[in-house]
């Protein structure tokens, strides 16, 4: 592969130095003296802060269409219920996915016996918002009428795609990694049916 300069265009060797994991030298061009491609520290860190934005947004409207039947949405929607309902999904969202971060990271030290160091807890963070990319199935439900059913079968894929993730991430058998997403989605659910 040929890298070349972000700022002149001329040809480098390499971009960095990593030294050890998470330390890394960025390179500096021989022709500019600038620094062949500064945003190579951002790219990881950006790609998990996008991946979490998406996937608290795709869940707020998961925890809004699971309350739509339950609730009356129409024109004559008080100010008081409004601010009720977005209550209970920022509760939905934000306590749900508290406890799922910290089931998970239970589930996966107890039953795959691995130790989360932090680097490590990030790959695998971004493994899981990654790997729920089936959520992105619940903007066509903005467009067509679906049974509420259909947002469990996608949950359901959700759950598969994390499970295969995580076998990847840690090659761990397939039934503990069922058993470690299982546990973290279960407790998910409990948590935001509680609160419901």
């Amino acid at each position: 592969m040929e890298y070349r300069c972000v700022q002149c265009g001329f040809r480098i060797k390499t971009l960095f130095v990593q030294y050890s994991p998470g330390n890394i030298r960025l390179m500096k061009c021989v022709n500019c003296k600038a620094v062949a491609d500064e945003y190579i520290e951002c790219e990881l860190m950006g790609l998990l802060w996008k991946s979490l934005v998406g996937f608290l947004v795709l869940d707020a409207y998961r925890s809004l269409l699971v309350k739509r039947p339950e609730e009356e949405w129409g024109t004559s929607m008080s100010i008081s219920s409004f601010f009720w309902i977005y209550r209970k999904m920022l509760m939905d969202v934000f306590l749900g996915n508290y406890m799922f971060l910290c089931s998970f990271l239970f589930a996966i030290r107890s039953l795959l016996k691995t130790s989360a160091q932090f680097s490590r807890f990030r790959d695998l963070l971004l493994a899981i918002l990654i790997s729920s990319y089936f959520k992105i199935l619940l903007t066509a439900m903005m467009v067509w009428e679906f049974p509420p059913a259909v947002i469990y079968i996608i949950d359901l894929f959700v759950l598969s795609s994390n499970t295969v993730a995580l076998k990847v991430m840690t090659k761990s058998t397939m039934n503990r990694c069922i058993g470690a997403c299982f546990i973290a989605h279960a407790i998910k659910f409990c948590i935001t049916q509680a609160f419901a």
